[in-house]
């Protein structure tokens, strides 16, 4: 990843579209976009994380489900060394999930969305009540959770698609029992350390002495976990599961270069301008468009209405939201990535903003990158 460029025209951007119009107090916007010559970056960043801090292109935002695709392109980077497979099923690798409901689900299908498991589980529902939980008592839970509505039998491309927190977390699962290490190591190794992103768990941050708690961005106010959560992982069963660490489908906290970085990184492979990070063909297996719906390996594709990208994305461009209010956009046909890093969960989840915000900048990011020009831009140290 080159250096950022700060630009006005952004920082007005994210100041205007998110702070202002009260969807968080902190926002980052940033575009990539590929010139022929190399990729040029461009960003912003407006309001405050408190603590009297401003918000600035190192601030360190909770990814959220952004930590899925970083799952699925890990996935993809073991399958590509014949660590694993995309058809080795989950009891294969997980204890707690033999013999159950759910282990024959390949990996594949759970990053998909297709292996028949529901949406969610409140995982973390013994420390509601002051008790600490059984890791693999929750596991085996997680993985007997079945969607409700699901028909007698599979399609050949699993069942219909329903987006689920823990397919993921037990994908995530699978990985490390694959690896035999942490999964916030494993992805530093297989993922974030190739391409340049920093992105990593709270633990990882902690680690590097970096002023983690300052530069970090604040989410919800929780009583059950103090109240103002900060530095740790927003997500109740990421919390439950993982504490400090990383789970399949959240725990990543990454600044707006981290997740430029992935987006990039991708669009190379893509285009086979980066060799030996992803081949293009296991490219082309994530974000291909399956039946049933627009969910990917690892992304979602553009809805044909609605879509966060914007309506002048391309078809082909795929992406992920995450629930703390953040989202990245990868259109190939026009080789850019958009990402939009805010809390807009801080201090409340019900603050719902963020849905009508995602388009309006996502569009005005591709738009900016359209039309690189240096508008307003000042060289910085990334």
């Amino acid at each position: 990843m080159p250096s950022i460029q700060i630009a006005t025209e952004l920082e007005q951007l994210a100041q205007r579209e998110i702070v202002e119009r009260g969807v968080a107090p902190a926002a980052v916007v940033g575009v990539a976009r590929w010139t022929g010559d190399g990729w040029t970056t461009h960003a912003g960043a407006a309001g405050s994380t408190g603590l009297g801090r401003v918000t600035s292109l190192e601030t360190v935002f909770d990814l959220a489900s952004v930590t899925k695709p970083f799952v699925a392109v890990c996935l993809a980077r073991l399958v590509e060394r014949r660590a694993l497979t995309f058809e080795t099923p989950l009891g294969a690798l997980v204890p707690e999930c033999r013999g159950g409901p759910s282990a024959s689900a390949t990996l594949e299908l759970l990053g998909c969305h297709r292996a028949g498991l529901a949406a969610h589980g409140a995982l973390f529902e013994p420390l509601l009540r002051g008790r600490a939980i059984c890791r693999e008592a929750a596991l085996r839970t997680a993985a007997s959770l079945r969607h409700d509505e699901l028909p007698s039998g599979a399609e050949a491309g699993g069942h219909p698609p329903v987006y689920s927190d823990l397919g993921y977390l037990l994908l995530g699962e699978a990985l490390a029992c694959a690896a035999r290490m942490p999964l916030d190591e494993l992805l530093a190794r297989e993922v974030c350390a190739p391409i340049g992103s920093r992105a990593t768990s709270a633990r990882r941050w902690l680690s590097a002495g970096e002023q983690f708690w300052e530069r970090v961005a604040p989410t919800e106010r929780v009583p059950f976990r103090g109240g103002l959560v900060r530095g740790v992982v927003h997500d109740e069963n990421a919390w439950a599961m993982s504490g400090h660490a990383v789970s399949g489908h959240a725990g990543l906290f990454g600044r707006v270069s981290d997740v430029l970085s992935l987006g990039t990184a991708l669009l190379d492979a893509a285009a086979e301008r980066r060799g030996g990070f992803l081949s293009r063909t296991t490219l082309a297996r994530l974000v291909r468009e399956r039946p049933g719906g627009t969910l990917r390996l690892g992304f979602d594709g553009k809805s044909e209405t609605g879509s966060s990208a914007g309506p002048s994305a391309g078809p082909l461009t795929f992406g992920h939201l995450g629930f703390t209010g953040t989202s990245v956009w990868c259109d190939p046909v026009a080789d850019a990535v958009t990402v939009l890093l805010t809390n807009r969960v801080c201090p409340t989840r019900l603050n719902s903003a963020i849905r009508e915000a995602r388009p309006r900048v996502h569009e005005a990011l591709f738009a900016f990158g359209r039309s690189l020009d240096g508008v307003g831009a000042r060289d910085i140290t990334d």
